[in-house]
């Protein structure tokens, strides 16, 4: 059984920074497509950053440039690292994860998906 745990999420002031942790078992971190998502109120669950098992990685352009995917194939966690963190950015995130190669992973078509955690940015 696949299950994804989301932490690191909080409250911020603009400007600064978070790093969100996706904790994976069952799931090899280092396999498939795994990505980002968030949702604000009343929005649509947006996709702001993958990467694919080759390391590449695609950010949305409301991200680019902020924000950083990476894993640790060892800790077998997928991470995001949100620096200048703005009001807008203020949503639920979510990992995401799919054995497909992200080639195949279109828009919001993963298999797996963890809780979420909390983001806040104050101005």
């Amino acid at each position: 059984q696949v299950q994804l745990v989301e932490s690191g999420g909080g409250s911020v002031q603009a400007g600064g920074s978070l790093r969100l942790s996706c904790a994976a078992s069952g799931y090899s971190a280092s396999s498939g497509c795994m990505g980002w998502f968030r949702q604000a109120p009343g929005k649509e669950r947006e996709r702001i950053a993958v990467m694919y098992t080759s390391g590449t990685t695609l950010y949305a352009d409301s991200v680019k440039g902020r924000f950083t995917i990476s894993r640790d194939n060892a800790k077998n966690t997928l991470y995001l690292q949100m620096n200048g963190l703005k009001p807008e950015d203020t949503a639920m995130y979510y990992c995401a994860a799919d054995r497909r190669s992200c080639v195949l992973v279109r828009g919001r078509m993963f298999t797996y998906w963890g809780q979420g955690t909390q983001v806040t940015v104050s101005s």
